[in-house]
């Protein structure tokens, strides 16, 4: 299907999910599925104006993508999985299904996994201050005064 062919709501769908990094694959065999239209990669690429097919993409198309781009990269909340507490519900389903499986191998690292998730392992935050922003406590070392043998010679 050529672009001119594509009704407005099928294009708004491609550049709101090229905008949204889906791959143009993706974006082929989302569009045949939601609207029943049968594209090319290529042709979905002209749609992505960081790309060379897309170069010549319309104002109005353009301004969506980059409004949309910007949207996705800032809000992050409406991405289920970049919540912990989703993330360890999967992890458990998973550990749960290859426990029962009798994959201990595989169980044993989704828990060790889940153990780093709740530790903070997979985040980007480190404590530079101590508690509510104040100076991290300095380790006192014991000096011990030894008192050295007179050995007769006063």
């Amino acid at each position: 299907m050529a672009k001119g062919t594509l009704k407005d709501e099928v294009k708004t769908f491609i550049v709101q999910s090229l905008a949204c990094f889906d791959t143009p694959s993706v974006v082929v065999e989302a569009v045949r599925k939601e609207f029943g239209a049968t594209i090319t990669r290529q042709s979905v690429e002209g749609y992505d104006p960081t790309k060379r097919a897309g170069s010549n993409l319309a104002e109005k198309w353009r301004l969506l993508f980059e409004e949309t781009r910007k949207t996705f990269l800032e809000d992050t909340a409406t991405i289920a999985i970049s919540h912990r507490a989703v993330r360890l519900r999967a992890l458990q389903r998973m550990a749960e299904k290859a426990e029962n499986a009798g994959n201990m191998v595989l169980a044993s690292s989704l828990l060790k996994q889940a153990a780093e998730e709740v530790g903070n392992a997979y985040t980007n935050r480190r404590e530079l201050t101590g508690k509510d922003g104040k100076d991290l406590p300095v380790p006192v070392s014991p000096v011990t005064i030894f008192q050295l043998p007179d050995n007769g010679r006063s």
